[in-house]
């Protein structure tokens, strides 16, 4: 995924994994006014989620995605709002939450806002800790239960767990070269490269 720079400020974002401790988190950059559909873009790419599931941001008391008729739930266009309107200098704050059956709840932050970089590509991940949870392991506590039973050959189902996996997790993995080469596509800006 590609996200060019429109001449507008950057923004610093951390994103946090909530409930997970050691605490899952990516730091990154992205345009100010890039439409909140593509902030979803970008935050699937530098957590390492699949975009298998739905999602919402929550700013302000306000729901934004894509409204839910069948369920009643009426959200903001996020494909016409932008960044920098819903998230303002200085520690901005906004809920992102993804697979509404897992709950998977992230807080957003902004760190800091950068001038604006006219040849810049985005999201650059600056900095993040621990590998993003597998999709549908159920949420929080069941990617906790997933990891136990991983990590323990004893446990009755450490052998289904290793087979859903494919053999191995690395929790604790997580590479800054190797997040921006998956999310650009093998390409890199060389200001960025480690």
């Amino acid at each position: 995924m590609r996200i060019r720079s429109t001449g507008a400020p950057v923004y610093r974002l951390k994103v946090t994994l909530r409930g997970s401790k050691p605490r899952i988190w990516r730091r990154f950059l992205v345009p100010s006014d890039i439409k909140l559909k593509r902030l979803h873009d970008a935050v699937q790419a530098v957590m390492g989620w699949t975009n298998s599931h739905l999602h919402q941001f929550e700013a302000g008391g306000l729901l934004y995605g894509t409204s839910d008729r069948e369920f009643g739930v009426r959200r903001i266009s996020e494909n016409r709002t932008t960044l920098d309107a819903v998230l303002r200098p200085p520690k901005g704050r906004m809920k992102y939450e993804y697979d509404f059956g897992d709950g998977w709840e992230h807080d957003i932050v902004l760190e800091a806002v950068l001038p604006p970089r006219p040849e810049g590509v985005y999201p650059i991940v600056e900095a993040g800790e621990r590998a993003c949870p597998p999709e549908d392991v159920g949420g929080i506590h069941g990617y906790y239960s997933f990891l136990q039973a991983l990590e323990d050959p004893s446990h009755p189902e450490h052998r289904d767990m290793v087979t859903w996996i494919g053999g191995s997790f690395e929790p604790d993995a997580f590479a800054v070269r190797e997040a921006n080469l998956a999310i650009h596509g093998g390409w890199v800006l060389e200001e960025h490269d480690a």
